[in-house]
């Protein structure tokens, strides 16, 4: 930098800064992007759409008859529904006092090898008439909206 004039010293330490401004969004964005956290219907499950191995949400509502309990463990296992596709889920833990069968439920956590749902965590509704959205949206798409959900029905 000895031989270099003023005005080039200046455009060396612009362009050092635009350079180090770049690689801090690019560390940014790429942190952000790992952290984000996809919702998939079963229908898209089904169609191969969601990532193996990655973790993202899916809902739908419970079916009848599908939740079985592991006597031995806290190993909950059911079927969820958006009407034209179900994936089964597996589940460790204690669930939501409002988790039951017929009712839609989100649940966080990735697919295994076996296209099971393994999921980390499982978010029921608070009452009666709330819906997630993304699960209202994806059962009024498939035209598989209960009735009792009566707010969106519009």
């Amino acid at each position: 930098m000895k031989n270099l004039t003023p005005r080039q010293r200046r455009m060396v330490w612009v362009g050092l800064l635009i350079a180090g401004v770049a690689v801090a969004a690019f560390l940014a964005l790429t942190a952000f992007q790992k952290n984000l956290l996809y919702f998939y219907t079963p229908s898209q499950i089904a169609a191969g759409e969601a990532p193996k191995g990655y973790p993202f949400r899916v809902g739908g509502l419970v079916e009848q008859g599908s939740v079985q309990r592991d006597p031995q463990s806290l190993l909950v296992r059911f079927t969820v529904s958006d009407g034209k596709a179900s994936v089964p889920i597996a589940y460790t833990g204690i669930l939501p006092d409002l988790f039951r069968e017929g009712q839609g439920i989100i649940a966080m956590g990735q697919l295994d090898d076996a296209n099971v749902f393994q999921a980390s965590e499982v978010l029921a509704k608070h009452d009666e008439n709330y819906m997630p959205p993304e699960v209202a949206d994806s059962l009024k798409k498939n035209g598989q909206m209960p009735t009792t959900y009566k707010d969106y029905q519009k």
